[in-house]
């Protein structure tokens, strides 16, 4: 009995499966809105099946709506000349689903976010890569975002 093609068993050879990166921070607002779109950006200039989307690991939404994504976020985008493609997307919180969506998981503060998710989602918590960066109540965007800059591009380097 021979094997057959997956083009005679009617099936459509597809290119490779993206390959995805969550990126966690509490509110979904403004560090893992620039990871994301940053991390999209340059995987899609380099070519590379990867793709980025980012949550927030908070249980719940803050009671004020603070639009979208960040100022801050928008701006460092711009001066870089990124076209942000989730600018209009409100913050999402994180479901367990999402880790089944990614390959790698990354939240952007250790000291703030493994708590959260340990108690939220245990069943997923040793996925979890964890950086350094810390919210804007403690570090000026201007030190934050270019930490987050370099994390993106080792990561990208690892990827390719």
């Amino acid at each position: 009995m021979s094997l057959k093609s997956a083009s005679q068993l009617g099936e459509v050879s597809a290119a490779p499966k993206r390959k995805r990166v969550l990126f966690l921070c509490t509110g979904n607002y403004y560090r893992s809105r620039y990871a994301e779109e940053l991390f999209n950006h340059l995987a899609k200039s380099e070519g590379l099946p990867w793709r980025a989307f980012s949550r927030g690991v908070a249980a719940t939404q803050p009671a004020a709506n603070l639009g979208p994504i960040s100022r801050f976020t928008l701006k460092a985008l711009q001066a870089k000349a990124i076209s942000p493609e989730g600018a209009e997307q409100l913050p999402r919180l994180c479901a367990l689903v999402d880790f089944d969506d990614a390959q790698i998981v990354i939240a952007l503060k250790e000291a703030e976010h493994r708590p959260i998710i340990e108690q939220r989602f245990p069943e997923v918590a040793d996925r979890v890569r964890y950086w350094h960066v810390h919210d804007i109540e403690f570090v000026d965007p201007s030190v934050a975002l270019p930490l987050i800059e370099d994390r993106v591009r080792e990561l990208i380097s690892t990827l390719r």
